[in-house]
């Protein structure tokens, strides 16, 4: 009995706290989501003012003459790779700053777009629009300060990441908007009577007339 107790199956919890449109009302869901979206958007704002690692405090200049010179002594700035103040230390790993910038870049852009769908057509919806890309001038200011110098033109790939969520939920409409078209041309045809494909005007369920005399009519 003891064996049965300690391996017999639990029941799972995950389905509990899944989203049910049977009992979730849609202004708590909403209000999730916003409550969701806005700490998002706080944490990775955040993140791209202040990067990990902080930024420099001191200027510094390789000198690979005297950082030879000195080396025998200890660990000498002159061999240290070049940086200027207020620039972020983590820069100094371009690969994994760049991975670093683009996925919190995707995740407030993505963030903000929640927001501004989510709050479509409220009362105050044109100030929230004007908040929400003012933080994005903002955050994309504050990266470009503490970015190097020479990161300039490699940054483009970041500033596109910004419009990535907005482009991709676009494409996901117009697929959307594409294939109702289709469903309507084709229920237009099982319809009337043109189309026969008989599986295919299944799919058109109670759109469909059970007299298609009666829609020419």
């Amino acid at each position: 009995m003891a064996n049965c107790f300690l391996f017999s199956k639990s029941k799972s919890w995950i389905p509990d706290f899944q989203y049910n449109p049977n009992k979730d009302e849609a202004d708590k869901v909403r209000n999730t989501l916003l409550v969701v979206a806005a700490l998002i958007a706080a944490v990775t704002f955040q993140a791209g003012v202040n990067p990990p690692g902080g930024v420099w405090q001191d200027y510094n200049s390789w000198n690979p003459t005297l950082c030879k010179q000195k080396s025998a002594e200890g660990p000498h700035p002159s061999c240290y790779p070049s940086h200027n103040a207020g620039t972020a230390i983590y820069a100094s790993r371009e690969p994994d700053f760049y991975i670093f910038l683009f996925f919190n870049t995707v995740a407030l852009s993505t963030s903000v777009l929640v927001i501004m769908s989510l709050t479509y057509k409220f009362p105050f919806h044109l100030e929230v629009l004007i908040a929400t890309a003012s933080m994005l001038a903002t955050y994309t200011s504050a990266i470009c300060a503490v970015t190097p110098a020479d990161y300039t033109q490699k940054f483009r790939f970041i500033l596109i990441s910004a419009a990535l969520p907005f482009v991709l939920r676009a494409l996901i409409y117009l697929v959307k908007y594409k294939a109702n078209q289709e469903q309507e041309n084709l229920c237009g045809k099982c319809r009337s009577g043109i189309s026969e494909d008989n599986y295919s005007c299944r799919k058109c369920g109670s759109k469909i007339s059970e007299n298609p005399a009666a829609d020419k009519a």
